[in-house]
């Protein structure tokens, strides 16, 4: 069954948009704060189309993702109880204490590995709220790992560019279909040591 393929294709023609960058932009944004999906989904095939706009792609993301970070920091700061329920709801309890546990064993640095983390950054957002960690050692270190992610995935999809977009193209259903079975696996190797 082919489906990877209309996807990609439909994302790719997305990063030709003239309002791909405040796209990008926005997703960022809500990401730092509550949206599932990372900014890495546009703006890998966004650098890749136009590499020469990389960096600045990278920064727009950089940008805002720290602003939604700031608001998910201000929303565990002081309004904690009421998305306390959201995030249970949304199956997030498990990363949440996990973060919690790490920022209380290496504080403002875990924020700069929340930028490469598998934990969503929202979770560190919000985190850093809760556990009131001063305000701009958490925007300068959240502005810092971000950049650093989002400039390597930009300057590597750019240094890639349509040569690989092409491969990739040839390749997607394999690579997606393969991404789906080691999820799959994954989880259920997850759900049996459990």
């Amino acid at each position: 069954m082919k489906l990877f393929g209309a996807i990609y294709d439909k994302t790719m023609a997305w990063s030709q948009h003239k309002f791909a960058a405040a796209w990008l932009s926005f997703v960022s944004f809500i990401e730092a704060i509550f949206f599932p999906i990372p900014p890495d989904v546009m703006l890998i095939p966004m650098s890749m189309s136009k590499p020469h706009m990389a960096t600045r792609y990278a920064i727009y993301t950089t940008i805002a993702s720290v602003l939604g970070g700031i608001i998910g920091y201000f929303i565990g700061l002081y309004a904690f109880d009421w998305v306390k329920g959201i995030i249970v709801d949304w199956g997030m309890q498990a990363n949440f204490d996990k973060a919690m546990n790490w920022f209380e064993i290496w504080g403002v640095a875990i924020v700069f590995l929340a930028g490469f983390s598998p934990i969503p950054f929202k979770v560190f957002t919000i985190c850093a709220g809760v556990m009131q960690m001063a305000f701009l050692p958490f925007v300068a270190t959240a502005a810092i790992s971000r950049f650093a992610r989002f400039i390597l995935v930009a300057k590597l999809s750019a240094w890639g560019g349509e040569k690989y977009a092409d491969k990739i193209r040839r390749s997607i259903e394999l690579i997606g279909w393969g991404t789906v079975v080691i999820a799959v696996i994954a989880y259920a190797i997850y759900t049996f040591v459990k």
